[in-house]
């Protein structure tokens, strides 16, 4: 986790990973897939039971810990090594969507770019890490249970007289827009189930951009995110 700054920055860029620069939807398919093909539906359907008892419990996705509980359930199963071994080792660089480490690179030129993400502890750092994201941001990854609670961690290592969040769920992008304010712009990328999801869509307010892939953003300038009304490209 990046070092409390008290250098001002003119503005930072805070993207999320999961369903914004990440494909996560297709690495969840492809564990699917894995377990399956290792251990069997009846046993692959256990483990997604757990990961949702587990998700509930924890506000986000916890594929070690789901592992742990389910290794507790069959303790005796030589496949779970398999299976740790598939999470670990998995091509997270290849489930990046399309331009997004370009997009990266493109508000680089205007101020910080950082990672603003909810995660466990271990898998989520190595899925940055694994991915290039790491390196993309130079190290720049925030990483919290439930990051639109710990805002003022944020604007202590990073502070800045404007930001730009980019997000997949509406609900983060509208949490910290009531507690910013006009010092921030959110930008909801529509990409993943919940970003896809219309009844999830109509609970909360629009973002200040709204683009279908995080690719869109790739050769605006710099006043595409100054805060001003709302509006939607495709």
């Amino acid at each position: 986790m990046p070092r409390k700054s008290s250098a001002r920055r003119k503005i930072v860029f805070l993207f999320d990973v999961d369903n914004t620069l990440l494909d996560n939807d297709r690495v969840t398919a492809d564990l699917k897939r894995h377990l399956e093909a290792e251990v069997g539906p009846a046993q692959s359907r256990s483990y997604w039971r757990i990961f949702e008892q587990l998700r509930d419990e924890l506000g986000y996705a916890d594929y070690l810990g789901t592992l742990q509980r389910y290794r507790v359930e069959n303790p005796h199963d030589p496949r779970l090594l398999t299976i740790s071994r598939y999470l670990v080792n998995y091509p997270f660089a290849n489930r990046l969507f399309p331009n997004a480490l370009d997009v990266i690179d493109q508000v680089k030129q205007w101020g910080t770019a950082a990672i603003l993400s909810d995660g466990d502890v271990v898998f989520q750092p190595r899925k940055v890490e694994r991915s290039g994201l790491y390196e993309a941001v130079d190290g720049k990854v925030l990483i919290y249970v439930h990051k639109e609670q710990e805002l003022d961690d944020v604007l202590e290592r990073f502070p800045a007289e404007h930001y730009v969040v980019v997000d997949d769920k509406l609900r983060i992008l509208a949490a910290i827009k009531k507690i910013w304010g006009r010092r921030v712009t959110t930008v909801f990328v529509r990409q993943g189930h919940y970003a896809l999801d219309p009844k999830i869509v109509a609970s909360y307010p629009a973002a200040d951009v709204s683009v279908d892939h995080i690719g869109d953003l790739l050769g605006r300038d710099l006043r595409f995110f100054a805060p001003r009304a709302k509006r939607s490209v495709r």
